[in-house]
């Protein structure tokens, strides 16, 4: 989708962070924006952000792991700006703490958000981008997390890794309906993702983690000190539309441990011929384009 002028774009926590630097970016560049987000006071704030002309500019108060809520989202974006060419499945919660000491709710709010709301997005919009025939792209926020892995961030790494591979099956069963498919996959960003624990369902709350605030403050401040621009996250995102790239992988710093985790897999492969009538089958069958 190289000509973006005048398409819409639907954005999931899209108030604060990686969200409003895309909503930023995408609209300087003429498309029309609606920006969903659980936080009322984000939502306002975001508005504020903008100077001149905000018509080409929606906001909607969206739970993502309510499915009926986002349905009503998707036909209230329609009526504003008819059809939508441009998902960003942005929404997304933190949780810091060992595998080993969680409750099942602390894994279902971070898979309900992280997983379950790029699902959702999915479920709500991919027939109506489909049918309106004009094609479009999608963008599933993941982390570098979703690439290697960090310690400590066990839940969060599953949910993360979990929207690369669906990230990757959708744009193969996508290609077809010309609509492209791409997986952010950010390091550091200045964002309010620390502050996500203010949106826990009541009935989510019993957690098995137990942070020092002093634990969760280096965090956050390293965030803000060295963290990417979102706005310069919102540019690496409008460039990965305009050239279908499947993989947005906004940091450097990374290259060296993503290299050590391809070699470690490639290494893994044993060195043997293969079966000749497994690798025949192996040939058929559909392959992503990378």
């Amino acid at each position: 989708m190289k000509n973006v002028e005048g398409k819409v774009a639907f954005i999931t926590g899209g108030a604060s962070g990686i969200g409003l630097g895309m909503a930023s970016v995408f609209h300087s560049a003429g498309m029309k924006v609606i920006i969903a987000d659980i936080r009322k006071d984000h939502l306002e704030g975001a508005m504020e952000s903008f100077v001149g002309d905000t018509r080409d500019i929606h906001t909607i108060q969206l739970d993502v792991t309510d499915r009926k809520a986002f349905e009503n989202a998707a036909r209230e974006a329609e009526q504003v700006f008819g059809k939508v060419h441009i998902l960003c499945n942005n929404a997304g919660v933190y949780l810091y703490g060992p595998i080993q000491k969680a409750t099942y709710e602390d894994w279902d709010w971070t898979l309900n958000v992280n997983l379950g709301g790029v699902i959702n997005g999915i479920q709500t919009f991919v027939t109506r981008i489909i049918s309106h025939g004009e094609g479009g792209h999608i963008v599933n926020t993941s982390s570098i997390s979703g690439i290697f892995v960090a310690g400590g961030t066990g839940i969060y790494t599953t949910s993360k890794f979990a929207v690369v591979g669906l990230s990757e099956a959708l744009r193969l069963d996508l290609e077809k309906e010309n609509i492209g498919v791409s997986v952010l996959c950010p390091g550091f960003v200045n964002s309010r993702i620390y502050d996500c624990g203010k949106t826990r369902p009541e009935q989510l709350s019993n957690s098995g983690y137990t942070v020092k605030q002093e634990v969760l403050d280096r965090l956050k401040n390293a965030h803000n000190e060295i963290g990417m621009d979102p706005l310069e996250i919102g540019r690496k995102v409008l460039s990965a539309i305009r050239m279908n790239k499947l993989y947005i992988i906004t940091h450097p710093e990374f290259a060296h441990e993503i290299h050590r985790r391809s070699e470690a897999i490639l290494a893994a492969v044993p060195d043997e011929a293969a079966d000749p009538r497994r690798a025949a089958v192996e040939d058929s069958r559909p392959k992503l384009k990378y």
